[in-house]
């Protein structure tokens, strides 16, 4: 036996599976928004304009999203264990090349690497939790997942105004010792989940679906910077929605498509998947207004806004795993996601009506913060668990990088919207007001994804039930 064979005892029970696999999950979600309160200090550190570093947070965002798909086919084939770890590693590594980058172009090239790595380890992931559960904990294993995932994203600020106290190297660097410590648990005890004899990822539909998502991410997230109006916007999302059209067409006529259309029938799948696109604008629109709020209008420090927004996301793993789970095997999933979208609003009307341009943390914040965390607790988890639960197992991983990536498309766009509705104010009286329209906007949105879950979700995914999956037995 090789010392690697020694080393591997595959040993792992469901519950240190999911450890390990969330440990993934907290690397690549933390990523999505922990950059952004340390975009001044980049800026001072590397002599880079603002415009320049927004490539920082863009090259991630666009690189997870076009390529979790294509990932999620490919780990339908290799074993998921070894896939998982494949991501880890290479985002792992990837977070060291940041934090040691000594230019904004080396810093965007590594987060380009480090956003694959989160595609590839994220895609891996559920179908890797869902093989190992037992059956009768699947659900609140993915509502785990889930709840973890949505938490280390809102916490992002939070965690991001610490570091950059500190030094904003740190929060590239901080990824390593978690990485590590999952890369070494997870070899040596993650169990052998062999992939399927599924066909190799449609190469045509792989490169329109990659480049359509890639060039309407672009055209979201820079919108602003190039004016919405302009050539390079309009053309960018011209061909982007294009190469999607073409992409939904070839799936149609294809005989191993990238995307199976039966996926959109199965259940809850398309209901949960309009549903998740929707929230996800409001909810990546939101952490980016309270960064904005109070740094920008109050004139708070990083690390004074990421404490502000903290009780927020503490909020999400208490409301998932102590009420979201009674409440859906009471009323099911679709009024549990309902209120969640619903709870989420009232937050955000909250902010709408108390912000006031004078600091009030108290008075005026922290209610919608606590709210809007409440909401974020019961719709994430149990929308990606009502996914999950509708797909068939050779499609595990291929299902839940399609929800995950209409996630973050719903990201960019609502973060897309929030820009452009806020504008350049040029008096706090201004601020005030773009921040209330963007508000309401944003609660509306979160509304409408209500009426989809209740109407949609009700009727087709009233009592969702996985297809009977062995569970992976532990390896002694």
């Amino acid at each position: 036996m090789t010392f690697l064979a020694q080393l591997r005892r595959r040993d792992a029970s469901p519950s240190l599976v999911l450890l390990v696999v969330c440990a993934g999950v907290v690397l690549a979600s933390l990523d999505l928004f922990i950059v952004n309160v340390a975009l001044p200090e980049l800026a001072d550190d590397l002599d880079a304009p603002l415009s320049s570093l927004s490539w920082v947070l863009n090259g991630y965002a666009i690189a997870f999203a076009s390529l979790l798909v294509l990932f999620g086919r490919l780990a339908e084939r290799r074993s998921r264990e070894l896939s998982f770890l494949a991501g880890v590693l290479l985002f792992t590594l990837a977070s060291a090349a940041c934090g040691l980058a000594t230019s904004v172009e080396s810093l965007v090239a590594f987060r380009v690497v480090q956003g694959a790595g989160a595609a590839l380890l994220t895609a891996a992931s559920l179908g890797l939790v869902l093989a190992t559960a037992p059956e009768e904990r699947r659900h609140s294993s993915v509502r785990a997942w889930t709840a973890v995932g949505g938490l280390a994203a809102a916490l992002g600020p939070v965690v991001g105004g610490l570091l950059v106290a500190v030094d904003w190297r740190w929060i590239f660097f901080v990824n390593v010792p978690i990485g590590l410590a999952a890369l070494y648990v997870g070899w040596r005890r993650l169990p052998h989940v062999p992939g399927h004899p599924v066909p190799r990822p449609d190469a045509l539909g792989a490169g329109l679906l990659s480049a359509g998502v890639a060039g309407l991410t672009l055209a979201l997230v820079r919108g602003e910077d190039w004016g919405w109006g302009s050539t390079a916007t309009l053309t960018t999302l011209g061909i982007s929605v294009a190469l999607l059209a073409v992409f939904v067409g070839h799936c149609m006529r294809a005989r191993n498509p990238l995307v199976e259309p039966e996926l959109f029938r199965a259940g809850g799948f398309a209901g949960s998947s309009i549903v998740m696109t929707l929230f996800s604008m409001s909810f990546g629109a939101m952490l980016l207004s309270l960064v904005l709020w109070m740094q920008d209008v109050w004139g708070w420090s990083a690390l004074a806004t990421g404490l502000a927004i903290a009780p927020g996301p503490l909020m999400v793993p208490l409301f998932s795993f102590l009420v979201a789970g009674r409440l859906i095997a009471r009323f099911g999933p679709a009024p549990v996601v309902t209120a969640g979208t619903a709870i989420f609003a009232a937050g955000l009307v909250w902010w709408a009506a108390a912000a006031q341009v004078e600091p009030d943390y108290v008075g005026s914040l922290l209610g919608g913060v606590l709210v809007t965390g409440v909401g974020v607790g019961l719709t994430l988890p149990t929308l990606m668990a009502t996914a999950a639960a509708s797909l068939p197992p050779r499609a595990f991983a291929t299902g839940s990088a399609v929800v995950n990536m209409l996630r973050q498309v719903g990201v960019a766009l609502g973060v897309a919207l929030l820009v452009a509705l806020l504008g350049t104010p040029t008096s706090s009286t201004a601020a005030l007001t773009a921040f209330r329209t963007g508000w309401l906007v944003l609660a509306a949105i979160a509304l409408v994804a209500a009426v989809v879950a209740a109407v949609v979700l009700r009727a087709r995914a009233e009592a969702p039930a996985l297809e009977v999956l062995p569970t992976v037995p532990p390896v002694r």
